[in-house]
């Protein structure tokens, strides 16, 4: 696609003539942190509701094949600025710095007369480049009186640190609403990034949402005692729910006395710090109205076994059931505080006339899991954490569907040539990721029926398949490096450094990644096919893994 003058024009058009509309598109991208679509109820989610990304999935196209290509936070939010993978932007983990001279989608967009602005989780480590306004979180970023960074003119050498007091996904909605009010120029298009911190560790509920849930119960995933049977990188992971998820950090056991301890004395001393030293006097005491009483209840139950090293195995069982339902009691407390200032968003384009001219995107940075395989946190290329939730609602008046689902095989590098393509910017040949645009402007379902029954119907895409490439080990967690292929019946993955092993996964017979079937009887041929596809991605993508690791 030609590149166009937006400025001075007041007409965007398409280069290839499908539209032509009176204001130019803006964007809106709205991205948390480690939120799971099991927690989405627009993806059938039954353990809780999200009425305002639900209304998103009724404006626009739920995706149901959307997958990132490193599933960890800063390596993911790479991804999407850059649209390449890790191995070709330079960010493969979180021990790297992000090259900010390099090529991105915002600054295309700013070069073409957009406003950019970030707001939000960065977490990039350098500073942010190519926007007129930034105003970030520091590092991994602070729930309560959270820590930001800002600079006014888009200069990081006039950046200022400056403390705020509140809720940080309340504090963030907050900041992106005043520069939509106050401080954009209404007569230019923009691209506005609102980031969350939430839900990332350690899911800190918002206090007016602490009640909520309290006397909701889940039930265990099917396969939270999952024994990793044939998977030899999924055995030596630490991010197990019973073994790895600790009391006082995670789960928020952080007694005044200190008789409860964790497993590891730094994460304790965190999780006493963050529960204590952050928050003033007042929300310190709502907070200990609603903890110290579990916090109680758990000593009674637990504390004194714990620490004696007298639990029996009925009590560790009792115990796993214990921290499974906290854990899903703060995280959708966490989700609940995101889909209500969704809804701040989408209230304010609607009220100021912005809806039917914005592009608005929700997704989050990676998958997460639930209990299943009896785990938290991502990492894997299993299904729960290589998928990511991703809507996108273009308005109607430029095409756009509503109320669609769709199966295309879509990933986050092919978040940039989609907001540049839908802005009218030439796509850059050295972006790796694929537009998206044509899944949002297909021909409109029947008028019939509600949005809500239209997004009952999937639309039928070509195939595609899809590279992943996780880099971080040794870590915390543990998960070993690996890469792979995901086409939309099969998954091929290669473990390879301290664990070297090729798992093969049948998704329509085994959609929780539970039976490696590498090397069994009948999947020769198919194991073939599958590498020399896996083969051709690595030399398309030019990943320097393929002269390194073979068979």
């Amino acid at each position: 696609m030609r590149n166009l003058s937006i400025l001075g024009s007041g007409v965007l058009l398409a280069a290839n003539g499908v539209m032509a509309q009176d204001r130019p598109l803006n964007i809106v991208y709205i991205m948390t942190d480690d939120h799971s679509y099991q927690t989405i109820s627009a993806y059938g989610s039954t353990v809780n509701h999200t009425p305002n990304i639900d209304r998103l999935a009724e404006r626009g196209v739920r995706f149901t094949n959307s997958f990132v290509a490193n599933s960890l936070s800063g390596p993911s939010r790479a991804c999407m600025l850059t649209g390449k993978h890790s191995h070709a932007n330079g960010f493969t983990d979180n021990t790297k710095r992000f090259d900010g001279s390099q090529q991105t989608f915002p600054k295309l967009l700013r070069q073409a007369g957009y406003q950019t602005a970030m707001i939000g989780k960065w977490h990039l480590v350098s500073l942010p480049t190519g926007f007129d306004y930034w105003d970030i979180l520091t590092g991994q970023g602070d729930y309560y009186n959270p820590t930001f960074i800002r600079s006014t003119d888009g200069d990081t050498n006039h950046a200022e640190h400056l403390q705020r007091h509140g809720y940080s996904t309340t504090i963030t909605t907050d900041l992106a609403l005043d520069w939509l009010s106050s401080q954009r120029d209404p007569q230019r298009p923009f691209c506005l990034f609102i980031h969350h911190k939430a839900p990332h560790r350690t899911w800190m509920p918002d206090l007016q949402d602490l009640e909520l849930y309290s006397d909701s119960t889940y039930e265990l995933p099917s396969n939270f005692y999952d024994d990793y049977s044939g998977r030899r990188a999924a055995q030596e992971q630490r991010m197990t729910i019973a073994r790895d998820m600790d009391v006082v950090y995670d789960l928020k056991m952080a007694d005044r006395d200190s008789t409860i301890h964790s497993f590891d004395p730094t994460l304790e001393q965190w999780g006493r710090a963050m529960y204590t030293q952050r928050m003033d006097s007042a929300q310190q005491a709502a907070w200990d109205r609603h903890y110290q009483p579990l916090i109680a209840k758990f000593r009674e139950r637990f504390g004194q076994k714990i620490a004696d090293g007298t639990m029996s195995r009925a009590d560790s069982l009792e115990l796993n059931r214990w921290k499974y339902q906290q854990y899903m009691r703060d995280y959708l407390r966490v989700i609940h505080s995101v889909d209500r200032n969704v809804g701040r968003v989408l209230d304010y384009l609607k009220d100021n006339g912005l809806l039917d001219n914005t592009l608005v995107v929700y997704t989050s940075d990676q998958g997460f899991y639930m209990g299943e395989h009896g785990w938290f946190d991502k990492r894997f290329m299993y299904e729960e954490s290589f998928r990511t939730p991703l809507i996108m609602s273009l308005p109607a008046a430029y095409g756009g569907r509503q109320g669609i689902t769709s199966d295309a095989m879509v990933q986050n590098i092919d978040y940039a040539p989609t907001f540049l393509e839908a802005a009218g910017v030439a796509v850059p040949a050295d972006i790796q990721g694929e537009s998206m645009l044509s899944e949002l402007k297909k021909m409109k379902a029947p008028n019939k029926g509600s949005s809500r029954d239209r997004m009952n119907e999937t639309t039928k895409t070509k195939t595609r398949a899809l590279y992943y490439h996780y880099y971080e080990y040794p870590d915390e967690h543990r998960v070993n490096r690996h890469f792979g292929i995901r086409t939309k019946r099969y998954s091929l993955m290669r473990f390879y450094g301290d664990v070297n092993q090729w798992e093969l996964y049948d998704l329509k017979r085994d959609p929780q990644n539970m039976h490696n079937i590498y090397g069994k009887l009948g999947t020769l041929q198919l194991t073939k096919r599958l590498k020399k596809k896996l083969l051709r991605l690595q030399e398309r993508y030019d990943d320097p893994i393929r002269h390194t690791v073979t068979d």
